[in-house]
């Protein structure tokens, strides 16, 4: 999807006014009538087919767009089944079972949110992907929650905000080498400046997670003893079952691409649950990884924390994905994104203006085509020029661009990452996103530093 391969050439009030009706069809969907966004996205896919073919565009040429849009997800939906898999697998091999044991055994109540946010920043700036941390890590956070008694809400932010902020800082993530190639920074000079938003951050999040958390956690050692014998008794405890879990943290150090990564983490669960279950069969472990595992254990808590994962549990997302990406194949189709960002380009007359240009167009591609890629590339395309006319520096843009695009496509019900983790964590989006501390700060950050010019460099 380019700027330039619009069928039309709208008016910016015109392709503002589209915007609009879109944004209303899918919000009163999704938050007055509490549809599920699937339904809502579909609406607005029937909406903008309407209006293409009121200004003369073929149902042919838009059904084209919505194709090309829905193809540039294809990777995030591999992976999407890759994670489906790893999941049911590592419930298993009790890789995920052991993280929780061995979890309790440090982790109480006491300061909780606080502890999640700093071991999944440490964990994404180690493999480098906010996806795979949420579903490995995370998944392990959430049970412990469940079990203490404490939000899931709450812990789903912190999950989300130190796996996007290990993300982001990570010379292993591919949104930061995307923005650092977008606009021709080095690696490492791209991660050096995004400190002076990142820090604040990362500093205000952490000391709201030590706040919101309980700083007693007498009344519940009970309720952990209860979970810790109940996992040693339904679940397999061992610490060979950590080893995927090494194995994948290896393989993103050095570098090495998403899907082997992913796929060498299932393969090594499936041998451990051979192992360690003498008793399952290949049948019984093809269908773990289709259906997800299902523990039956007769503990309810338990039960429904464990039984999750598989192929099957990613359809919800995908399917959502792929309406959500076909709309955007739309809004480029039909000239309203790139007439909107064209005419943002002629009031652009001062830094500030341009650093929040930058930022709301980020956010503005996450919430419409729903894809964290495209929130990165198209605005770092289309301001580039403005930056250097300017006189500042590209790692300035750069670092804008991972602000408002990065860490924000957590936040959008529709997202690709924002669907991903609501299916993963069991949280809907628009009950975690207001703790998401970290993903909402980093685009205010940006805000004050482009009007303030903290910050931001200037060529000399």
């Amino acid at each position: 999807m380019k700027l330039e391969n619009a069928k039309l050439k709208l008016p910016w009030l015109e392709a503002t006014i589209i915007l609009a009706c879109l944004f209303i069809i899918i919000g009163m969907g999704i938050i007055h009538f509490k549809m599920t966004p699937h339904m809502p996205i579909l609406g607005g896919v029937f909406f903008l087919l309407l209006y293409g073919r009121m200004k003369g565009i073929s149902f042919s040429a838009m059904e084209r767009a919505m194709v090309q849009g829905a193809t540039s997800g294809l990777g995030a939906i591999y992976i999407f089944f890759l994670i489906g898999m790893l999941i049911s697998s590592w419930m298993a091999s009790g890789t995920i079972p052991t993280i929780m044991f061995y979890g309790f055994e440090f982790i109480s109540g006491q300061a909780f949110y606080a502890v999640v946010f700093l071991i999944t920043s440490l964990i994404g700036l180690c493999i480098g992907s906010s996806l795979t941390t949420s579903a490995t890590i995370g998944v392990a956070f959430i049970g412990m929650a469940g079990a203490l008694d404490l939000s899931l809400a709450i812990t789903a932010g912190a999950i989300i905000s130190g796996a996007f902020l290990g993300d982001k800082m990570s010379p292993l993530s591919d949104t930061t080498n995307l923005a650092s190639e977008t606009v021709g920074v080095p690696l490492f000079e791209h991660i050096k400046n995004m400190l002076w938003t990142t820090i604040p951050g990362f500093v205000v999040t952490l000391a709201l997670f030590f706040f919101l958390s309980p700083q007693s956690s007498g009344s519940k050692v009970q309720e952990i003893e209860d979970m810790v014998t109940a996992l040693s008794m339904y679940t397999t405890i061992s610490p060979w079952s950590l080893l995927p879990f090494i194995i994948i943290g290896g393989m993103a150090l050095k570098k090495i691409s998403a899907i082997p990564t992913l796929a060498a983490g299932i393969v090594s669960a499936i041998v451990i649950t051979f192992i360690e279950t003498p008793a399952q069969t290949v049948k019984e472990m093809s269908d773990v990884l289709y259906s997800g595992f299902v523990l039956n254990s007769g503990v309810e808590q338990l039960d429904t924390i464990l039984s999750r994962g598989g192929i099957q549990s990613m359809y919800f997302s995908i399917s959502l994905v792929l309406l959500a990406l076909a709309m955007g194949g739309l809004l480029f189709e039909l000239g309203i994104i790139p007439s909107i960002l064209h005419a943002i380009q002629k009031m652009l007359i001062n830094v500030g203006r341009l650093v929040s240009a930058t930022v709301f167009a980020g956010i503005g591609v996450n919430f419409l085509a729903g894809e964290q890629y495209l929130s990165v590339l198209l605005p770092g395309k289309a301001f580039q020029n403005k930056y250097s006319e300017l006189g500042l520096e590209g790692k300035s843009l750069a670092r804008v661009l991972e602000d408002a695009g990065t860490v924000v496509n957590p936040l959008v019900p529709w997202g690709v990452c924002g669907v991903f983790l609501t299916q993963v964590l069991g949280v809907t989006t628009l009950e975690y996103a207001p703790f998401a501390f970290f993903c909402i700060l980093c685009p205010f950050l940006s805000l004050i530093s482009g009007w303030t010019k903290m910050g931001l460099h200037f060529k000399k």
